[in-house]
Protein backbone atom coordinates (compact mmCIF):
# COMPACT_ATOMS: atom_id res chain seq x y z
CA UNK A 1 0.00 0.00 0.00
CA UNK A 2 1.51 3.41 -1.21
CA UNK A 3 0.92 6.13 0.95
CA UNK A 4 0.36 9.14 -1.25
CA UNK A 5 0.90 12.70 0.24
CA UNK A 6 -1.49 15.51 -0.64
CA UNK A 7 0.64 18.02 -3.02
CA UNK A 8 -0.57 20.93 -0.33
CA UNK A 9 0.47 19.75 2.49
CA UNK A 10 3.99 19.14 1.46
CA UNK A 11 4.26 22.49 -0.04
CA UNK A 12 2.83 24.17 2.94
CA UNK A 13 5.77 21.42 4.46
CA UNK A 14 8.09 22.91 2.49
CA UNK A 15 7.13 26.65 2.92
CA UNK A 16 7.58 26.07 6.64
CA UNK A 17 10.86 24.62 6.83
CA UNK A 18 12.08 26.93 4.27
CA UNK A 19 10.92 30.06 6.92
CA UNK A 20 12.57 28.06 10.10
CA UNK A 21 15.82 27.77 7.85
CA UNK A 22 15.61 31.73 6.59
CA UNK A 23 15.42 32.50 10.02
CA UNK A 24 18.48 30.54 11.57
CA UNK A 25 20.53 31.68 8.46
CA UNK A 26 19.42 35.47 8.44
CA UNK A 27 20.13 36.09 12.77
CA UNK A 28 23.35 34.15 12.30
CA UNK A 29 25.06 36.15 10.01
CA UNK A 30 27.77 38.52 11.60
CA UNK A 31 27.44 42.44 11.43
CA UNK A 32 30.24 42.96 9.06
CA UNK A 33 28.48 40.25 6.04
CA UNK A 34 24.79 42.32 5.95
CA UNK A 35 26.07 44.99 3.63
CA UNK A 36 27.65 42.32 1.10
CA UNK A 37 23.82 40.39 1.48
CA UNK A 38 22.13 44.01 0.73
CA UNK A 39 23.96 44.02 -2.34
CA UNK A 40 23.37 40.79 -3.17
CA UNK A 41 19.68 41.24 -2.04
CA UNK A 42 19.40 44.03 -4.51
CA UNK A 43 20.58 41.92 -7.66
CA UNK A 44 18.19 39.38 -6.97
CA UNK A 45 15.15 42.25 -6.62
CA UNK A 46 16.32 44.21 -10.11
CA UNK A 47 15.74 40.66 -11.61
CA UNK A 48 12.21 40.57 -10.31
CA UNK A 49 12.01 44.14 -11.98
CA UNK A 50 12.73 42.68 -15.22
CA UNK A 51 9.98 40.35 -14.65
CA UNK A 52 7.73 42.46 -13.69
CA UNK A 53 7.84 44.93 -16.24
CA UNK A 54 7.76 41.54 -18.51
CA UNK A 55 4.04 41.25 -16.87
CA UNK A 56 3.36 44.74 -16.96
CA UNK A 57 3.68 44.49 -20.63
CA UNK A 58 2.01 41.35 -21.64
CA UNK A 59 -0.48 40.99 -24.74
CA UNK A 60 -3.15 39.10 -25.08
CA UNK A 61 -2.67 36.16 -28.01
CA UNK A 62 -2.68 37.46 -31.40
CA UNK A 63 -6.35 37.23 -32.81
CA UNK A 64 -7.26 35.63 -29.15
CA UNK A 65 -9.44 37.51 -26.31
CA UNK A 66 -7.62 37.21 -23.25
CA UNK A 67 -10.01 39.90 -21.87
CA UNK A 68 -9.55 40.44 -18.15
CA UNK A 69 -6.50 37.83 -17.69
CA UNK A 70 -4.51 40.37 -19.31
CA UNK A 71 -5.12 43.36 -16.96
CA UNK A 72 -4.87 40.97 -13.98
CA UNK A 73 -1.13 40.44 -15.99
CA UNK A 74 -0.84 44.40 -16.22
CA UNK A 75 -1.77 44.72 -12.57
CA UNK A 76 0.20 42.31 -10.95
CA UNK A 77 3.59 43.20 -12.90
CA UNK A 78 2.84 46.93 -11.94
CA UNK A 79 2.41 46.38 -8.26
CA UNK A 80 5.43 43.69 -8.67
CA UNK A 81 7.26 46.47 -10.35
CA UNK A 82 6.34 48.99 -7.35
CA UNK A 83 7.30 46.63 -4.68
CA UNK A 84 10.47 45.19 -5.90
CA UNK A 85 11.45 49.41 -6.36
CA UNK A 86 10.82 50.33 -3.03
CA UNK A 87 12.90 46.86 -2.22
CA UNK A 88 15.81 48.34 -4.06
CA UNK A 89 15.83 51.64 -2.95
CA UNK A 90 15.54 50.78 0.33
CA UNK A 91 17.94 48.18 0.44
CA UNK A 92 20.57 50.71 -1.00
CA UNK A 93 19.57 53.58 1.32
CA UNK A 94 20.72 50.42 4.04
CA UNK A 95 23.85 49.90 2.87
CA UNK A 96 24.87 53.58 2.59
CA UNK A 97 23.91 53.94 6.21
CA UNK A 98 25.57 50.97 6.79
CA UNK A 99 28.57 52.02 5.14
CA UNK A 100 28.84 55.05 6.35
CA UNK A 101 29.31 53.27 10.34
CA UNK A 102 32.93 51.89 8.99
CA UNK A 103 33.95 56.05 7.62
CA UNK A 104 36.45 57.61 9.54
CA UNK A 105 35.19 60.83 11.51
CA UNK A 106 37.41 64.06 11.33
CA UNK A 107 38.03 65.51 14.42
CA UNK A 108 36.90 69.40 15.18
CA UNK A 109 40.52 71.02 14.91
CA UNK A 110 40.83 71.98 18.98
CA UNK A 111 41.69 75.81 20.05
Amino acid sequence: MDAVVDPTIFRLAIFVLAVFVGYYVVWSVTPALHTPLMAVTNAISSVIIVGALLAAAAHGAPGGSAGASVWISKGAGAAAAALASVNIFGGFLVTQRMLAMYRKKDKAPSK
